[in-house]
C-alpha cells in the first residue's frame, strides 16, 4: 500500500511539474508575439533557409525582392565590373526593391536573412531597413554563406542601424 502511494505522489507530482512547464512555454510565446521572417535570396540558398526558419518560428514569410533580379553575371564576384561587386564597393548602394511588407507594424520580431556578400550584408538589406519603421521591434539577423560567419554581418547592421532593437544572429547554411 505504501508503494502505490509513493508512485501516485510521485505521478502526480511529474504531472504538475510537466504542466507548469508547458503553460510558461505558452506565456513565453504569447509574450513574444508575431514574427516576420524577411529575406533576399539571389539564387535560393537563403529561400530554403528561411523557409526553414519560418517554420522553426511559427513565422510568417516575406521575401525582399530586387526591381532587377539578379543575375549570374551580376553576382560573379571574381569580376570587378559585376552588379554585385560594383554595390558592395559603394557603401551607399541601395538598389531598389519591388514594393513593401505593408503589415510590418504587425510583428513584434523581425528576422532578416541574407547570403553574405563581402563579409557583410547585401546593400539590399539597407535599402529594406531604410524603407520600414522596425522601431520597437527585436530585430534578428541570418545568413547563408559559403566560407564566412554572421558575426560580421551583424555587427555592421547594428552599427549602421543603432536605432533599432537588435538581438541573436544565426548562421544557416
Amino acid at each position: 500500500m505504501k508503494r502505490i502511494t509513493l508512485i501516485l505522489c510521485a505521478a502526480v507530482l511529474l504531472f504538475s511539474i510537466t504542466a507548469c512547464a508547458q503553460n510558461k512555454k505558452e506565456k513565453e510565446t504569447t509574450k513574444m508575439g508575431k514574427t516576420l521572417v524577411a529575406y533576399f535570396s539571389a539564387t535560393g540558398t537563403t529561400k530554403a533557409a528561411a523557409q526553414k526558419l519560418a517554420n522553426e518560428k511559427n513565422a510568417d514569410l516575406y521575401e525582399i525582392v530586387p526591381e532587377t533580379a539578379y543575375t549570374a553575371a551580376d553576382l560573379d564576384w571574381r569580376d570587378k565590373q559585376s552588379r554585385s561587386t560594383i554595390e558592395m564597393q559603394d557603401k551607399s548602394s541601395r538598389p531598389a526593391i519591388k514594393g513593401r511588407c505593408e503589415n510590418i507594424a504587425d510583428y513584434d520580431t523581425v528576422w532578416i536573412g541574407f547570403p553574405v556578400w563581402w563579409y557583410t550584408a547585401p546593400t539590399i538589406i539597407n535599402t529594406f531597413i531604410e524603407a520600414h519603421d522596425l522601431s520597437g521591434k527585436t530585430i534578428c539577423v541570418f545568413a547563408t554563406s559559403g566560407g564566412s560567419g554572421v558575426e560580421g554581418s551583424a555587427a555592421d547592421l547594428k552599427k549602421a542601424y543603432p536605432q533599432y532593437q537588435w538581438s541573436e544572429s544565426r548562421l544557416m547554411n
